[in-house]
């Protein structure tokens, strides 16, 4: 059975053709191309209609013209990943969300394979909860709990 690596590269201005040589030179194998582009106004979508999913933990803002971030779907994630941090099993993380009263966007409770679909979610969000006040607070309290207590 042959096994493959993936990588992505985002381009942020014109493809040039020497990466392509790189790339083919290195062993990689172009697999798709994925174009994007500013709509006219004329073509502009209707409202209430999107092209992409909303990241977990963020929310169309009140304007509509960005994405904020959703405290409810914020802390879920949180708390997500102070017990993955904490080597905690799915099914212990889905208990959890569940008894927090934590729901998925559609309103189910959570499920072992909704929690492991949100690693990739909790990868990129990863460095901006680290670096973050609250998560400081959580990491203390969590390593404080595991600390052995003095005899």
């Amino acid at each position: 059975m042959a096994y493959f690596e993936r990588m992505r590269d985002v381009i942020s201005g014109p493809l040039s053709p020497e990466i392509i040589r790189q790339r083919t030179s290195a062993g990689w194998q172009m697999v798709s191309i994925e174009w994007r582009r500013e709509l006219p106004d004329a073509e502009a979508p209707t409202e209430g209609a999107f092209n992409e999913d909303i990241p977990y933990g963020l929310r169309i803002s009140d304007d509509c013209k960005r994405l904020e971030v959703d405290p409810t779907e914020h802390q879920a994630l949180m708390l997500m990943m102070e017990l993955l941090v904490q080597d905690f099993s799915y099914s212990s993380i889905v208990s959890d969300l569940n008894e927090k009263g934590f729901r998925m966007r559609d309103g189910k409770p959570w499920s072992r394979v909704a929690v492991f679909n949100m690693i990739p979610r909790l990868i990129e969000v990863g460095p901006h909860f680290f670096n973050s006040e609250e998560w400081e607070v959580r990491r203390q309290r969590f390593s404080h709990a595991k600390a052995p207590e003095a005899m």
